[in-house]
């Protein structure tokens, strides 16, 4: 049994995420997490909402919340949508918890000890209007590399460059669009990044197996320009972790706090560290994890993230884990993905374009967005949710192939043979030649799994529903059955336990849909089909079974049209 550490990477507390944000960090990882727990995997899946930083607290603002409170109540939110969506964390966790300061303050310190933290007295915008510093992304420009209008002082998400806000032409403050900005004098810790430029290189060039888009942008960050910068890691604000070295305060750094980006990656480790207490575990459980010395050495450990993460965790946080000089774990394997927009644009959540979390739950269950968010996963390049698509997607795969599948047989099953597996016949040449083409289809659907090829995993699974349609159209027990009924029940009687094998290898995509007929198939679970011939001979003869109900309704073309309509960001 191996032992699988995930982590997706936290979504901010600022509010609801868009359908883009789902399907580039938290759904494809509990994809890979519901499947190595179906082979038999120990698997630690964590994620957290991202509470610090000027975001937070802008919000909070708006929302017309202290920030503690707002965060609170947002975190019980983003809580609820991923239940709804069946992410099945073992763990959901704060940034802002106990844990958290705790083991961010001890990374600054042991940083500290190893010569890696230096105080830079640097400028920092000052914006009147607003009456405070201005963090790097609250300062938006024209970026000098690209000429992009709406670059932040942080990274142009145009063209990636890191940024100061002092490179940025005709500066603003993102917050009140005020140009009335004053650069003053401040003081703020860096992380000797550059320092560790040489090491992060090796380990990077090691990783042969990441994606390419993941190594693409480490080796951009590594080597255009001046190279690898080092990074502030405080900031001038109220909200977020207080800066000390350790446990003890640290002189001049009073009423700072650490940089978002510092305390947010520690979350992952500090995530595990508040399931431990949260399920009554001792230290030793959640250490396990993430020590090479406790026992991780044996832990392959998978990040899950969209590309603007990616310089954060192949670099700030892997030189923050280095830089400390003590045995944590380092992530193995990066997937990361490319944007999802939406219908000829972006999503938008000031203009209300596109589709939210919480909205897509009102209008139809989870399984019809986790099939579509993953079988068009932006793996290789940016992709493009229309409604168009999503409806035949939903119609054709789901309901025509699945549904159908299901229904028919099910359906037939009990009018001609009653509610339970039919006895009589044998399996013929018919039978060998659909076995052997689902081994062989399971076999590949596995490799793709195991790889984290999403696109290519989906459409095998696909291919796996159509070969049971294919069977029951060529082998038509309905014609067969007024000849011969006992060759018409031996069609029947695989037909029905095709239905348990799809349950089971559908689970990571679908899940709700699995357990629907798992139930119904009267199985009590779905224990993955190491041998599918074994698992195609489940149900004997005599097992009851119920006809479920309709697994996937059809997409309407007026409901189509209504949703796409109120999702435009088209205002009366």
């Amino acid at each position: 049994m191996a032992r699988i550490l995930i982590t997706s990477a936290i979504p901010y507390i600022n509010g609801i995420k868009h359908l883009g944000n789902l399907v580039g960090s938290q759904l494809p990882a509990d994809l890979y997490a519901r499947y190595q727990r179906a082979r038999g995997n120990e698997v630690m899946f964590l994620c957290a909402t991202d509470e610090h930083g000027t975001p937070a607290e802008l919000a909070a603002a708006k929302a017309g919340q202290p920030v503690a409170e707002y965060c609170a109540a947002m975190h019980k939110t983003q809580s609820a949508l991923a239940e709804g969506f069946r992410l099945s964390f073992d763990h959901f966790g704060r940034s802002s918890s106990p844990q958290n300061h705790k083991l961010t303050q001890y990374f600054a310190g042991r940083l500290a000890d190893n010569g890696l933290i230096e105080e830079v007295s640097e400028r920092q915008v000052y914006s009147h209007a607003d009456g405070r510093f201005l963090p790097d992304r609250y300062i938006e420009g024209t970026c000098p590399n690209c000429g992009y209008d709406k670059a932040r002082g942080d990274q142009c998400e145009n063209c990636t460059k890191q940024l100061d806000p002092t490179d940025l032409i005709d500066p603003r403050s993102a917050i009140s669009g005020s140009t009335d900005l004053e650069v003053r004098e401040t003081k703020h810790l860096y992380l000797r990044q550059s320092a560790l430029k040489d090491d992060l290189d090796a380990w990077i060039s090691s990783k042969t197996d990441w994606p390419v888009l993941t190594t693409s942008i480490a080796k951009k960050w590594l080597h255009d320009g001046d190279g690898l910068q080092d990074r502030g890691i405080t900031r001038d604000l109220d909200w977020g972790v207080p800066v000390k070295r350790g446990e003890a305060d640290w002189p001049g750094m009073e009423g700072k706090v650490f940089y978002v980006w510092f305390d947010a990656p520690i979350e992952y480790i500090a995530a595990s560290a508040e399931w431990a207490e949260a399920n009554g575990k001792t230290e030793v459980d959640w250490e396990r994890w993430w020590r090479t010395d406790k026992g991780a050495d044996d832990v392959r450990y998978v990040q899950f993230m969209g590309k603007d993460n990616v310089p954060f965790h192949t670099l700030s946080f892997p030189a923050t884990i280095k830089g400390s000089g003590d045995p944590w774990k380092l992530v193995d394997y990066i997937k990361s993905f490319n944007y999802l927009n939406y219908d000829g644009g972006q999503f938008s959540t000031s203009q209300g374009r596109g589709v939210f979390m919480d909205q897509a739950l009102d209008i139809l269950p989870s399984d019809y967005w986790r099939w579509w968010l993953l079988s068009h996963a932006p793996e290789n390049s940016d992709s493009e949710f229309t409604w168009e698509n999503f409806q035949t997607s939903v119609n054709k795969d789901l309901a025509d192939v699945l549904g159908n599948f299901v229904s028919r047989i099910t359906k037939f099953c009990r009018s001609k043979f009653g509610e339970e597996v039919p006895a009589g016949g044998t399996y013929g040449d018919r039978e060998e030649a659909l076995i052997a083409a689902l081994e062989t289809r399971v076999a590949a659907y596995q490799d793709h799994m195991d790889a984290i090829e999403i696109r290519k995993a989906a459409a095998e699974l696909r291919a796996i529903w159509v070969l049971g349609n294919e069977y029951l159209q060529d082998a038509a027990p309905w014609a067969q059955f007024k000849t011969d009924p006992e060759a018409a029940a031996a069609v029947v009687r695989l037909a029905l336990n095709l239905i348990g094998l799809y349950a089971a290898l559908s689970a990571p995509f679908i899940p709700d849909a699995s357990a629907k007929l798992t139930e119904a198939m009267a199985l009590g679970d779905s224990p993955w089909p190491e041998d599918v011939r074994k698992a195609l001979d489940r149900m004997q003869p005599g097992h009851a079974f119920t006809v479920p109900e309709v697994l996937f309704a059809k997409i309407a073309d007026e409901d189509r049209e209504d949703w796409q309509a109120r999702f435009s960001g088209v205002r009366d």
